[in-house]
């Protein structure tokens, strides 16, 4: 097999599994409404026939005839077509109006539920604004789907059937020489339909782009004010809005080229009927009747005929779409939940975490490197280093937001890959320097994963988060909303919220990931006083830059490079002198870090060489 025939039939193996998924995914349950748009679609193309068929008696029988009662028999006949088409029409058309937007709320859920189930990597390399275009713009192709393609092939294909079967009753000679040009078009309407699916394909990777041209300004913008870069943005906005109409114009281009090659058959057929229909007629052989209902019948078909072919592009364009979404359902979560039995949970006073020669990588990016170390359960174990040496990663390889390569992640002695991944999930509570904040009420956000939340537990946690000392000034108290992504309220009032929402969700876990770095200096001391007396009795991982926020941690792991290269308590590390104590020296003096204990030498402050 050639390579070019050997990618049709790949292609065409795909088009088959996409059109199988269709069906059982979003076609199969809706037959009974389906059934009935299409009953719907047929009595229209019903009406059609009988319009078409009407002509002939209404003018050999009535007009030519001089037939005065004909005429009222005639007229409401027609109206009577007119009306039944008219409600068919309205019936079907809202009965797939509600099964398009159905079928395709339904793919985005889909979507979103398969997202949200994929692991940290993926959304590295895929921008939010290229999966919001993914998800509301290409699955928009399964509406035409029923809106479009099941429409049209109901409603036309029934109306192709039933007007050829008035021309044919009408006379089949006609007929047959009113189609001869047909044959010849097939040839230009196949390389029509491949080159609309590789334009449709290219169209919705340039909107993709667009999509997330827009995400990126939109999250960026005071960055963008700040800088005076509007134009910039703006111009590189312009470029991307180039290529995107440049590529949908040459889809839609070849999208409209097929019913023009249509009308190029049909113009060939009206002539020749024209030519011998008139004869016929100048001699006698036919009658006017017969003529102008055929004429009818003929032109009412070859509309239907038109959209029909089109219809076929559409399919192309649809295709293209429905293959990226289906391309992307397909991409497997790389962390699942393990199969039972499952580990247990540890009781909250048996939390030790153990990180064991932990290697990890994004792709060929290695970021741990052989990490090892151990949180005792009900203790406080901070992490400091470096950016890039991998603190952050520490956290989301513990939740199991990412997998390891190598090595085990222990929590109560047990393999986190083998509990069941919502209970080991529910042990964490996590307040992050990105504080994630929903366009909800202050209330929603805070108690967002609380089972259940009583008055009393909820007020508590917002007087020791110190959510209450802003609360009387927010237009709603806690119903007011947080905006998007928290834009209604300042750092430190996300901050507080957030760690609120740790407060009250009560797990035997605190993962505190730069929890006050946006309070000022006030509010930062009465929640670092509420964390602290909040981790009593539980295991708590504090990631920070700030070494005065982690001087009182029982234990102090020093990371660089994605490996531990010192751990111990606050003193401990002072008096060993080495990362940790030149760290120090750099934020708060060389008195206060023991300099004078590693005078006179040199050593590497996390890569860069500097006196200690």
């Amino acid at each position: 097999m050639s390579a070019p025939s050997s990618k049709r039939h790949d292609q065409r193996q795909r088009d088959r599994v996409i059109a199988v998924w269709l069906w059982h995914s979003f076609v199969r349950h809706r037959l009974w409404f389906l059934g009935l748009a299409v009953l719907l679609m047929v009595f229209e193309a019903l009406m059609l026939g009988a319009f078409s068929y009407l002509i002939r008696p209404m003018f050999d029988d009535v007009f030519i005839a001089g037939d005065t009662a004909g005429v009222y028999l005639v007229a409401l006949g027609m109206a009577a077509v007119f009306f039944g088409r008219g409600l068919a029409r309205l019936g079907h058309k809202s009965v797939m109006a509600v099964l398009s937007n159905s079928a395709t709320a339904d793919l985005q859920c889909m979507l979103l539920a398969h997202l949200t189930r994929l692991d940290l990597g993926f959304f590295k390399h895929n921008a939010p604004g290229v999966l919001i275009e993914r998800v509301r713009g290409d699955s928009a192709a399964l509406a035409r789907v029923f809106q479009g393609l099941i429409t049209g092939f109901g409603r036309d294909g029934a109306a192709v059937v039933v007007l050829f079967g008035v021309a044919l009753w009408t006379d089949w000679q006609w007929t047959l020489i009113a189609v001869i040009g047909i044959p010849l078009l097939l040839l230009p309407l196949l390389w029509l339909q491949r080159l609309i699916r590789r334009r449709s394909a290219e169209s919705r990777i340039a909107a993709a782009d667009s999509s997330n041209r827009l995400d990126e300004a939109f999250h960026g913008i005071a960055t963008i004010q700040l800088t005076g870069t509007e134009e910039r943005e703006l111009a590189r906005f312009r470029q991307i809005m180039r290529n995107y109409v440049r590529k949908i114009a040459r889809a839609v281009i070849g999208h409209a080229a097929v019913p023009t090659v249509m009308d190029f058959g049909a113009a060939i057929g009206f002539a020749l009927v024209l030519i011998y229909g008139g004869l016929q007629i100048i001699e006698g052989t036919r009658t006017v009747g017969q003529f102008m209902s055929f004429f009818t019948a003929l032109g009412l078909l070859f509309d239907p005929m038109r959209r029909v072919s089109a219809l076929m592009a559409e399919w192309q364009n649809v295709l293209a779409s429905l293959e990226r979404t289906y391309a992307l359902l397909q991409v497997a979560p790389r962390v699942t939940n393990p199969p039972p039995p499952h580990a247990p949970v540890p009781a909250r006073d048996q939390t030790d975490i153990v990180f064991d020669d932990v290697r990890f990588a994004y792709d060929d990016e290695p970021v741990l490197r052989g990490l090892s170390f151990r949180a005792e359960a009900g203790r406080t174990t901070a992490i400091v280093g470096p950016s890039g040496a991998g603190k952050s990663t520490v956290f989301a390889l513990l939740t199991r937001l990412a997998d390891v390569n190598d090595g085990q992640v222990l929590l109560g002695g047990h393999d986190i890959r083998r509990m069941d991944l919502a209970a080991l999930r529910q042990c964490f509570a996590v307040v992050s320097q990105d504080t994630a904040l929903f366009d909800e009420s202050i209330r929603d956000n805070v108690t967002m994963g609380a089972e259940t939340v009583t008055e009393d537990a909820l007020r508590a946690a917002l007087r020791a988060a110190h959510v209450d000392d802003f609360l009387p000034l927010l237009p709603d108290g806690l119903d007011t909303l947080a905006g998007p992504r928290g834009s209604s309220l300042s750092g430190g009032q996300r901050q507080r919220v957030a760690i609120a929402r740790a407060i009250l969700r009560n797990a035997p876990v605190l993962l505190l990931d730069e929890a006050t770095s946006a309070l000022d200096a006030k509010s930062e001391a009465f929640v670092q006083d509420a964390l602290e007396r909040l981790a009593e009795g539980r295991t708590t991982l504090v990631i920070a830059h700030r070494l005065s926020t982690v001087r009182s941690a029982d234990k102090i792991v020093v990371m660089d490079r994605g490996q531990v290269v010192e751990q111990g308590s606050h003193d401990e590390l002072l008096a060993l002198g080495g990362a940790y104590a030149r760290l120090y020296a750099l934020q708060f003096g060389a008195d206060d870090a023991g300099a004078d204990s590693n005078s006179g030498q040199t050593g590497t402050v996390y890569g860069e060489t500097r006196p200690s």
